[in-house]
C-alpha cells in the first residue's frame, strides 16, 4: 500500500526514513515518484531526480534543490535531515525574527527574558532566542559553511550555505525592522510579503533625491520644535521630539498616495506632535500658529473654540508625480483614540460621495500613541469595523508613534502584552516594527504598508519605536519617575544629526549643504513670526467651505421652516415601491401580514403607525436625491421587529430584499446597516460619516437608549461641542429608545436629562415625539432644512403598536414638525382648571386616565421639542387657557432625572409670568427605574393619581 504523500511543509527526516525502508524491502510499496527518486540516488545517477512535489497544485517554492544530493542511502537522509533543520530555521526567522530585531533607539531589548534567562546582560544585548540559533536545530558551526538549498527564501535560487541564508534572514527580519506576519492565515498574502521583504532583505535602495527630501523634512521637523522651544519658553506644544521621522513617514505616505492615483487622505492623530504635522505635511502656516501662541484675538473666543494642539486643517497638496492630494487632519479632543472611528467615517462618506466603491481614492491614516493603542478598547473597536462590509473604506494605515512610555506609566505598568500593537493581531494584517532612528527602514516601511494596502484592501499597522525627549509636556519632569530612561535620552543626538552622518559617509551631501538648509527654515520661521506679531495680523475663524458652504449653524430664528408635507399621489407611488416584493421572493407569514397592513395603510383603511412613518420619511428623502444611512444594532428588523427594512426569503436561500432601495431608478441611495455590537465605534463612524455627507440623512439608533452613554465621549467630546470648539457641523440623527414600562433600570431611560444639560447655545435638538406624522415631518426637517444641528430623539417602544399612536394620512400629506400639540380632547378652553404639560409616551397613559376619571376640566399639552425650546410657542398653546391656571409637568423619569430640573430653571414658579408651575415625577432616585414589573405599575399609577389629584 503506498504512502499518501503529506504536504511540502510537512516533511521530515522521520518520514522520508520510513519511506526508504519500505523502499528497501520492497519497492513497489511506496509512490512511483518516490520509488523514481531513491532509485536515482542509489545509483549515483545525475538524472535530477528530486523528491515528489505533493499536494493539490506544485508549490510555489521547493523544499529542495532540484539536483538532490548524490551518494546512497545514509547521505539522502543525511542531506534531507539536514534541510528539515535548515526549513525550520528560515521559517523560525519569519515568525519570531521581530523579536531580536533592533527596533528600539535608545538599544533596548523589546522581547521579554525567557524563564531562567539572566537579566545582567548589557541593555543594549536583546535576549536570547533559542529558536533563532543554530544550535537549537542541532546545526554546529561547521555546519554553517555548508551548502543547502535556499530556493524557499525569495529572490534567491540554487545552492547558498546555511552562513549566507543566515545573513540573509537576519538583515530581512533582524536588522532596523521587525514584522509579525506570520499569524495571517492566507498563504498567498504571506507569500507577497515573503517575496516583497526576503528579495530586497527589507531595504529600499533611495535615490539621491529621496535622500535629500528625508534630510529636508527631519530638518523641518527638528527645527519647527527648536524654534518653538526658545521662542516660546514653557509653552505646552507636545513636542515631537524623538520621534521626528513621522514628518518623512506622513510624507513618503502622501508622496505613494499620489504615485498609487488617491484624491484624498484623512489624517487622525492626537496632540503629540500635531504642530509639527501642521506646519510641516498640512500646509498651516507657521504664522498662524505662532499667532495662536500668541493670543492676541482671545476676544473671538471666549466661551469657545480650544487649544491649539487639538485644531484640525485642509490642503491641497502638490506631490512630485503631478497629482494633487487632498489632506484633512480631524479636529480631535485630549481623549486620544476616540478620533479613530470618526476618521474612518468620515473617509467611507467622502468615497461614498465620489462613488469609489472600490475605496481606491480616498485613503484613512492614523496616528496613534503607543499606550493608547494597548489601553483604550475604541482600537479594538476600529479593527473590528475594518472588514465589515458596511464599514469597510478598502484599509487604514495606522502608524504608532511609539515613545516607550504613556506619561509617566511604563509598558509593563500599561499593557498585559509584549507590544502596543498585539491587539491588531486580531486581523490578518502585517504589523512592521521599525526603528525610528533609521529613515530608510521607515521609508522601505512605508512603501511596503502602501503597496500591501493598494494590493488587499486591508488595514496595516506601522509600529515606529522612537521616545520623547522631554516629558508628557515641556513643563514636565521626566527624570522624576524614568531617570535611567532620560538620562539615555538626553545623551542622545537628534534623528537628523544621524541622518546627516550616514549621508555625510555616502559622500551625497556635505556638512555646509545641510547647514544651509538648517538656516533657511530657520529664517522661514522667523518672518513667519514676524507676520504673526503684526498687529494687524488676525486669524480668521475657520468657516465649513466646499459642500458645507449651503450649510448653516448657529441660530435658527432667522431661518425659514421647510415644506415636509409629500402630495398624495407621491405617497401612493412610495407606499406602493414599499410593499412591492420581486418575483419569486417568499416572505415569512408573519412579514407578509406586515406588507398587506402597510397596504390597507396606503389605502386609507388603517392609520399609519410608527415605523411606516418612519419609511414614508426615508424613502421620500431618497427618492429626492437625499443618500440615507440608517445604521445601529438589529437595525434592519428594528429591536422591537417593527422595521423590517430588511426582508429575508423564508426557504432559507439567502436572498434579501430592501424596499427601500427599490424606490425609482434615479433614486439615492439607501443603506440599512446592521451594525457590530458596539457603540463607541459605530456612533464615532456614524458620526464621521456626517460630517462629510451633509445633504445626506445618517441614522444612528441604539438597542436601547440606555446603552447610549457606553458612547459618552463621542456625545460630550464631538457631537454636542464640535461647533462651538471647531465650528464643525452635524445633521446626525441619534434614535434612543426611551420610556419607563417595567423593564428595569437598563432598559428604560436614554438619559434624557444628561443631554439637555449638554444643551447651550443651540448646539443639538432634543426631541421626543408623540406621533408618527411628527416623527415624519421631524426627519424630512433634518435634511431639508439648511440648519444642521444633531438631532437627539427620544424613540418610543410601546408605542411602536400602540392603538392610539397613529397619523392619518392627511397629517403625512400637509402640515410640519410642531413643537408643542395642544390638548383636542378637553372641555371648552375657559372651563379648564389644570394643564398638564408632558412628552412623549406618558401622553397616551394620561390621556387614558382622564378618560378613566371623566376629567375634562384638565388640558394636556404635549412638549415634543424639548431644546431648542421656543417660549413662544407654548405661549400660543397656553394662550387660550385662563391665567393663573396651574401647569404641571408630568414626567415618568425620578426628580433628578428627565426633564423636570431642566423646565425648573427655565420657569421657575411662574410659566411665562402667568401660570403657576410645579411637577409630578418620581422620588429621586440614584438609578432610573425598578426591577419590579409589579413596583413599576405601582410608581407609574401614583404619577397618573398625582396628576389629576388635589383639585
Amino acid at each position: 500500500m503506498n504512502a499518501s504523500p503529506p504536504s511540502p511543509g510537512s516533511l521530515s527526516l522521520a518520514f522520508v526514513e520510513e519511506l526508504f525502508r519500505r523502499f528497501l524491502e520492497e519497492p513497489t510499496s511506496v509512490d512511483p515518484s518516490w520509488r523514481a527518486y531513491f532509485e536515482a540516488e542509489l545509483a549515483g545517477s545525475p538524472s535530477g531526480a528530486a523528491p515528489p512535489r505533493v499536494g493539490p497544485a506544485t508549490p510555489p517554492r521547493s523544499l529542495f534543490d532540484p539536483a538532490p544530493p548524490q551518494g546512497g542511502a545514509s547521505e539522502v537522509s543525511e542531506a534531507v535531515a539536514l534541510q528539515d533543520r535548515v526549513d525550520q530555521l528560515i521559517r523560525a526567522y519569519r515568525v519570531r525574527g521581530h523579536l531580536i530585531a533592533r527596533v528600539d533607539p535608545l538599544g533596548r531589548p523589546h522581547a521579554l527574558p525567557l524563564v531562567g534567562q539572566a537579566k545582567t546582560a548589557p541593555p543594549d544585548t536583546p535576549p536570547r532566542q533559542p529558536e533563532l540559533e543554530p544550535d537549537f536545530y542541532g546545526l554546529t558551526e561547521a555546519d554553517l559553511d555548508r551548502t543547502v538549498s535556499s530556493r524557499t527564501i525569495a529572490g534567491t535560487s540554487g545552492r547558498h550555505t546555511i552562513r549566507q541564508i543566515l545573513e540573509r534572514l537576519r538583515n530581512t527580519y533582524c536588522r532596523s525592522i521587525g514584522v509579525q506576519f506570520m499569524h495571517i492565515d492566507n498563504l498567498a498574502v504571506k507569500n507577497w510579503l515573503q517575496a516583497r521583504m526576503e528579495a530586497t532583505e527589507n531595504r529600499l535602495h533611495l535615490d539621491r533625491a529621496t535622500q535629500h527630501r528625508i534630510l529636508q523634512k527631519l530638518t523641518d521637523a527638528v527645527i519647527f520644535e527648536e524654534f518653538i522651544q526658545k521662542k516660546y519658553i514653557g509653552a505646552k506644544r507636545f513636542s515631537l521630539e524623538g520621534s521626528e521621522s513621522l514628518i518623512p513617514l506622513l510624507d513618503l505616505t502622501i508622496e505613494k498616495a499620489g504615485e498609487d492615483g488617491l484624491d484624498e487622505i484623512v489624517l487622525a492623530m492626537a496632540h503629540r506632535g500635531r504642530l509639527n504635522v501642521l506646519a510641516n505635511i498640512m500646509g498651516k502656516s507657521p504664522s498662524k500658529i505662532f499667532a495662536e501662541f500668541e493670543d492676541r484675538d482671545f476676544e473671538l473666543y471666549i466661551g469657545r473654540g480650544d487649544v491649539k494642539y487639538h485644531l484640525g486643517w485642509s490642503y491641497d497638496r502638490p506631490t512630485a508625480s503631478g497629482r494633487p492630494v487632498h489632506l484633512s487632519l480631524c479636529f480631535n479632543p485630549s481623549h486620544l483614540e476616540f478620533v479613530s472611528p470618526v476618521s474612518l467615517g468620515r473617509v467611507r462618506a467622502k468615497q461614498d460621495v465620489r462613488g469609489d466603491a472600490r475605496r481606491e481614492k480616498v485613503l484613512g491614516v492614523v496616528i496613534h500613541g503607543d499606550a493608547a493603542f494597548a489601553g483604550q478598547g475604541v482600537v479594538q473597536e476600529v479593527f473590528n469595523l475594518s472588514e465589515v462590509d458596511a464599514y469597510r473604506t478598502g484599509g487604514t494605515i495606522h502608524v504608532i508613534v511609539n515613545n516607550q512610555i504613556g506619561f509617566t506609566t511604563c509598558p509593563d505598568e500599561g499593557r498585559s502584552s509584549l507590544y502596543a500593537t498585539d491587539v491588531a493581531r486580531m486581523l490578518q494584517i502585517p504589523i512592521f516594527h521599525v526603528n525610528g532612528e533609521d529613515p530608510e527602514a521607515v521609508a522601505q516601511v512605508v512603501r511596503l504598508a502602501m503597496d500591501f494596502r493598494r494590493t488587499f484592501r486591508k488595514d496595516v499597522v506601522i509600529d515606529m519605536y522612537g521616545y520623547r525627549r522631554h516629558g508628557h509636556n515641556e513643563g514636565d519632569e521626566p527624570a522624576f519617575t524614568q531617570p535611567a530612561m532620560y538620562k539615555a535620552i538626553r545623551a542622545r543626538k537628534s534623528v537628523r544629526e544621524g541622518y546627516l552622518e550616514h549621508l555625510l559617509k555616502l559622500g551625497d551631501i556635505t556638512r555646509e549643504e545641510a547647514d544651509a538648509l538648517a538656516w533657511a527654515r530657520r529664517e522661514e520661521l522667523n518672518e513667519e513670526l514676524s507676520t504673526a506679531r503684526r498687529f494687524d495680523f488676525h486669524v480668521a475663524p475657520d468657516d465649513g467651505q466646499g459642500r458645507w458652504s449651503a450649510y448653516s449653524g448657529g441660530f435658527e430664528r432667522d431661518l425659514p421652516e421647510a415644506e415636509t408635507a409629500i402630495d398624495p399621489d407621491r405617497f401612493q407611488r412610495l407606499m406602493a415601491a414599499m410593499t412591492r416584493l420581486p418575483e419569486g421572493f417568499q416572505p415569512h407569514p408573519k412579514i407578509q401580514r406586515f406588507l398587506d397592513r402597510r397596504k390597507k395603510m396606503a389605502a386609507g383603511e388603517l392609520p399609519l403607525d410608527w415605523a411606516t412613518a418612519e419609511a414614508l420619511a426615508l424613502a421620500s428623502l431618497a427618492e429626492e436625491g437625499h443618500r440615507v444611512r440608517f445604521a445601529g444594532q438589529d437595525t434592519g428588523r428594528g429591536t422591537f421587529s417593527q422595521r423590517n427594512a430588511i426582508l429575508h426569503d423564508v426557504r432559507g436561500n439567502g436572498t434579501k430584499w430592501i424596499p427601500l432601495q427599490h424606490l425609482t431608478d434615479d433614486q439615492a441611495p439607501v443603506e440599512i446597516v446592521n451594525s457590530p455590537l458596539s457603540e463607541v465605534g459605530v456612533l464615532g463612524y456614524e458620526y464621521g460619516y456626517s460630517l462629510d455627507m451633509p445633504d445626506g440623512l445618517t441614522i444612528w439608533e441604539a438597542q436601547f437608549g440606555d446603552f447610549c452613554n457606553v458612547a459618552q465621549v463621542l456625545i460630550d467630546q464631538f457631537i454636542s461641542s464640535a461647533e462651538d470648539k471647531w465650528r464643525r457641523l452635524s445633521g446626525l440623527v441619534m434614535l434612543l429608545p426611551h420610556g419607563f414600562e417595567g423593564q428595569g433600570p437598563e432598559h428604560s431611560s436614554a438619559r434624557l436629562e444628561r443631554f439637555l444639560s449638554l444643551a447651550a447655545e443651540e448646539n443639538i435638538q432634543v426631541v421626543n415625539a408623540s406621533t408618527p406624522a411628527q416623527y415624519f415631518h421631524l426627519l424630512r426637517r433634518q435634511i431639508l432644512r439648511r440648519w444642521r444641528k444633531p438631532l437627539i430623539v427620544m424613540s418610543p417602544k410601546s408605542l411602536l403598536r400602540h392603538p392610539r399612536c397613529v397619523s392619518p394620512i392627511e397629517e403625512i400629506t400637509s402640515g410640519r414638525f410642531r413643537r408643542v400639540l395642544p390638548d383636542t380632547g378637553a372641555g371648552p378652553t375657559d372651563q379648564v382648571r389644570r394643564v398638564l404639560l408632558c412628552s412623549g409616551k406618558i401622553y397616551y397613559e394620561l390621556l387614558e386616565h382622564r378618560e378613566k376619571l371623566g376629567r375634562q376640566d384638565v388640558a394636556i399639552l404635549r412638549l415634543e421639542q424639548l431644546y431648542p425650546l421656543r417660549l413662544e410657542r407654548i405661549d400660543e398653546v397656553l394662550a387660550v387657557y385662563p391665567d393663573q391656571v396651574g401647569v404641571l409637568w408630568i414626567q415618568e423619569e425620578p426628580e433628578n432625572m428627565g426633564a423636570w430640573r431642566y423646565l425648573k430653571a427655565i420657569f421657575g414658579h411662574r410659566m411665562l409670568d402667568r401660570h403657576p408651575f410645579t411637577g409630578i415625577y418620581r422620588q429621586a432616585s440614584a438609578s432610573p427605574a425598578t426591577g419590579s414589573a409589579r413596583s413599576h405599575r405601582i410608581e407609574q399609577n401614583a404619577v397618573l393619581d398625582l396628576a389629576f389629584a388635589g383639585m
